[in-house]
């Protein structure tokens, strides 16, 4: 099944999934006591009704961690409805099965495996890199992905030794790269976070990923699945010692560190003062020190 599709079953699994998970939510405080008079019977169907509210020139926007959450997060309600249901499946189900993937999985295993899916990922990195017209680079990632294949199959960066770092693209990061508004940032079921530009990653990507004719070619659905849920699991259980990061308002948090990594990232890619993107408004007295503004932008 091709990402595209995967994509709109987990949109669809949001209407299907979250009444229940909102009335067992909903049933579980009353129990305890927690609920209020005034507190909505069904939040997901309130969030729902805001969104009357959302007028076009909010989808317009060029979201950023620094502006005001009406701003750049206008779908707020609902978007925090589906990352409710997000983490209670994370809770319950990815997050033990990754625990229990890096604890009983080796290393150089997940790490073979993991360079393996960049490595397929690189004609497409590539193929984003000469839209944007920065075709050194371009050229410096189809020698990555040559040498790496012809060598180890992808199960290896030897290419790295070479000087050939690697550098992820997506079809959101060159809009933006061409000063495509971002839209405002939205939660994704199971996907997690994006904004409506980066969104158009995932049917994109479920076309241009090599991994993705191999599997149809072969009627390899069963493959395509475990690839797509090992790759799942994978990365979240790199996610494992970062979790303590995360403090208060979780949500806010991924949210706007989501927003700030985008943003660094096109401004890096463009060769613009990557230190400027912050968190903090420009009128304010500090900034983002911490950035790795002293990198050289990819050619």
């Amino acid at each position: 099944m091709q990402y595209s599709q995967y994509l709109w079953v987990s949109l669809l699994s949001i209407g299907l999934v979250s009444p229940v998970f909102a009335d067992s939510t909903d049933a579980n405080a009353v129990e305890e006591g927690t609920v209020s008079e005034a507190a909505p019977k069904y939040p997901r169907l309130e969030s729902l009704k805001e969104l009357k509210n959302i007028k076009a020139k909010d989808l317009k926007v060029d979201a950023n961690a620094a502006q005001p959450d009406e701003i750049k997060d206008p779908l707020q309600p609902l978007n925090r409805q589906i990352y409710a249901l997000n983490d209670s499946v994370d809770r319950h189900v990815i997050r033990p099965v990754s625990v229990q993937y890096k604890a009983k999985v080796p290393e150089n295993v997940r790490g073979s495996y993991r360079l393996f899916r960049k490595n397929m990922g690189e004609p497409w990195n590539a193929v984003n890199q000469v839209a944007q017209g920065r075709f050194t680079r371009a050229a410096k990632t189809l020698a990555r992905v040559t040498i790496n294949t012809v060598t180890t199959l992808g199960l290896a960066d030897p290419a790295r030794r070479l000087g050939l770092s690697t550098e992820e693209e997506s079809l959101g990061d060159t809009l933006g790269y061409y000063g495509v508004p971002s839209g405002p940032y939205i939660m994704l079921p199971v996907l997690g976070p994006s904004t409506f530009r980066n969104a158009l990653d995932y049917p994109a990507e479920s076309y241009a990923k090599p991994l993705t004719y191999i599997f149809d070619n072969n009627n390899q659905d069963g493959l395509a699945w475990g690839n797509t849920i090992w790759g799942g699991i994978d990365t979240r259980a790199n996610l494992l010692d970062a979790e303590s990061v995360l403090q208060g308002d979780r949500y806010a948090a991924i949210r706007d560190i989501y927003l700030q990594h985008k943003k660094f990232e096109i401004a890096q890619k463009k060769g613009d003062d990557a230190g400027a993107v912050s968190f903090i408004d420009d009128g304010d007295d500090f900034s983002d020190e911490d950035s790795e503004s002293s990198q050289n932008p990819s050619e």
